[in-house]
């Protein structure tokens, strides 16, 4: 995996110090960063398949990509389960698939194998 963006960078973007100190919790916190680091990776895979290109075709990786991938990230971290019940949603201007997509490769009519 990449890892374009460090275990600290995406703590400091939940903005919680519970998860920020290592310490907290007591027991509780101690896979927290293998968690949390779960999250990232998995942001990072969803936003190569997206771009339909290695995160390595870039340098450096656009801050709108990094962007993207924190915003995934946080998601997945904020919305565990696969179903939420009793909430309405939309989607954020400018989110996820508006940061990748000057990015993307675009593919348009018949492409020849």
């Amino acid at each position: 995996m990449t890892n374009i963006i460090s275990l600290a960078l995406f703590k400091a973007h939940i903005g919680s110090d519970e998860l920020i100190d290592p310490g907290a919790l007591g027991g509780l916190a101690a896979g927290t960063d293998e968690l949390l680091q779960h999250y990232l990776d998995a942001a990072e895979s969803r936003a190569v398949a997206m771009l339909g290109k290695p995160l390595s075709d870039f340098t450096p990786v656009p801050i709108d990509i990094k962007q993207a991938i924190l915003q995934l990230a946080a998601h997945f971290y904020a919305n565990r389960e696969t179903v939420l019940v009793g909430t309405s949603g939309n989607e954020i201007p400018y989110g996820v698939a508006d940061l990748l997509r000057p990015y993307r490769v675009q593919v348009t009519g018949y492409v020849r194998t």
